[in-house]
């Protein structure tokens, strides 16, 4: 959430950053926050007012109570329960303000950082680095979707018979490919200083706004209403929201946490080959990290977590681009966001695996995730998180680019993970 500070003191950055991110109607939106912010003050301050005169007051018949003056007391006694009923019809009026202020704040996704590309759609992004070389397949190579119910390994129909599309089952070595890779993932985090977490898989609504997935992305979470949880569409939304409400001691920074869950989102669903197999799924397993830092070393972090992704991808031996995406293309939230993307050879194209992004201020400001400066001053810090990695297209991209005519090689790295060499 945008500081009502920036909007008020810097309101054409605001709009012109709102613009790069193609928010429509920005100078209207912003123009009628800030009436709303003026006119919620002017409230607060008719109210405080009264509240001082009824003080003031009130003290006054105290005195003249004991000097004898009841008369004039009483008097004074009719003035402040008045007073007292105007207070409260403010009171109701700047309750209704307040929530129509903070309404119209939760609308407004975070700014742009400088270095963000303007731009509308992914065609857009600007591609940072390529590493590793392209597979040259062979003959009557097939996709991922065909490899797996040639090897038996991932089961869509028995997915959508227990219970829907978007749920595989894995089986076989299809199961212990993907405990392999979690367990690889989870390992390397700890070895580059991450703390391991195990956060639950529901969210209460406070921990979906306090990250930024309330209310922008309320329809595509899986909603359980009669509790009012949400099962969580990334591991960012736990983590992240087991520092709400917490001032942070600055030697405890930077904090970096990881966690493995499974993920639902509600999105998929399209037709088409960029979502056949395991492109797109409605549950998917994912490792992400997690860091919370000093605004004023966020970018560096931001590199550190890109290249530590980037160190996954090529102990995968995975051929991987990172672009920096475009302001039309970017989450609601990020401030920015670098995407990693492996090459998946029999289907021709890149697939994202991977975002890594710096929110700033913006989930903090939610959150109320604060330290105190060395002056004793209350300051916001910055949250960052990134998949590391998301599995399926993992998946997709060692099942089609390691493919022979004699099975499927896995990654040297995974070996004694598996338990095995090979898929045959």
């Amino acid at each position: 959430m945008l500081q009502l500070s920036v909007l008020r003191e810097q309101t054409d950055l605001v709009v012109a950053g709102l613009t790069k991110k193609n928010y429509k109607n920005a100078a209207e939106e912003v123009a009628a926050l800030l009436d709303l912010d003026q006119r919620r003050r002017q409230v607060q301050s008719e109210h405080d007012e009264l509240q001082a005169r009824s003080n003031s007051i009130s003290k006054e018949i105290g005195i003249l109570m004991k000097n004898g003056e009841r008369e004039k007391a009483e008097s004074y006694k009719a003035q402040t329960t008045e007073l007292k009923q105007q207070a409260k019809t403010l009171a109701d009026q700047l309750a209704t303000l307040e929530d129509e202020l903070q309404a119209a704040l939760y609308k407004l996704p975070n700014l742009p950082h400088e270095s963000v590309p303007v731009g509308r759609t992914a065609e857009d992004n600007e591609v940072v680095l390529q590493h590793g070389e392209i597979p040259e397949l062979h003959a009557g190579a097939q996709p991922h979707w065909e490899l797996i119910q040639k090897y038996d390994i991932i089961d869509f129909d028995l997915g959508n018979k227990i219970t829907g599309a978007g749920f595989p089952v894995y089986k076989k070595q299809g199961a212990r490919l993907q405990r392999a890779l979690i367990n690889f993932f989870l390992d390397e985090a700890i070895k580059a200083g991450y703390v391991e977490v195990q956060p639950p898989i529901l969210v209460n609504e406070a921990s979906g706004y306090g990250t930024g997935q309330l209310p922008d992305k309320d329809g595509q979470m899986y909603h359980a209403t009669e509790d009012n949880y949400y099962l969580i569409p990334t591991a960012e939304v736990p983590i992240t929201n087991i520092y709400r409400d917490v001032i942070v001691p600055v030697e405890q920074l930077p904090i970096k946490n990881a966690g493995h869950t499974p993920c639902f989102r509600r999105e998929a669903g399209s037709w088409g080959a960029d979502v056949r197999g395991l492109n797109r799924l409605h549950q998917f397993d994912k490792v992400e990290i997690v860091q919370i830092s000093l605004p004023e070393k966020s970018y560096d972090v931001l590199e550190e977590m890109s290249s530590y992704i980037q160190s996954l991808l090529q102990k995968l031996e995975l051929p991987y681009r990172v672009l920096r995406l475009c302001g039309g293309d970017m989450s609601f939230t990020s401030a920015l966001t670098y995407d990693m993307e492996v090459y998946s050879a029999a289907q021709g194209r890149w697939l994202e695996v991977s975002s890594a992004s710096n929110f700033e201020t913006y989930q903090a400001n939610r959150l109320k995730l604060r330290y105190k400066t060395e002056s004793g001053k209350t300051q916001l810090l910055h949250t960052l998180n990134g998949s590391a990695l998301a599995l399926p297209r993992i998946v997709a991209a060692i099942l089609e680019n390691n493919q022979t005519p004699e099975g499927i090689n896995m990654p040297k790295v995974l070996h004694s993970y598996l338990g095995f060499e090979k898929i045959s």
